[in-house]
């Protein structure tokens, strides 16, 4: 069947038929529209780098980093 004979019988549908065309068509788009690949390029490197196997540190751990720091940068 072509694609205009497809459209012609389309539009000789009863009330609800159109609707139900349209999901059927719609649910055999779904796996086709949904990325199957990974990310490649500068984002897959990024990935990569923030990517760690510990722990985030605390609020606590993060401000003794910081005066630590403040302390060896300014004495």
């Amino acid at each position: 069947m072509t694609l205009r004979e497809l459209e012609d019988q389309a539009l000789r549908l009863s009330a609800n038929a159109p609707r139900q065309l349209i999901n059927t068509l719609m649910r055999s788009l779904q796996p086709k529209l949904q990325p199957t690949s990974k990310p490649k390029g500068l984002a897959a490197s990024l990935i990569r780098i923030a990517k760690t196997d510990t722990l985030s540190p605390t609020d606590q751990e993060v401000k003794a980093m910081l005066d630590e720091r403040l302390v060896q940068k300014y004495l």
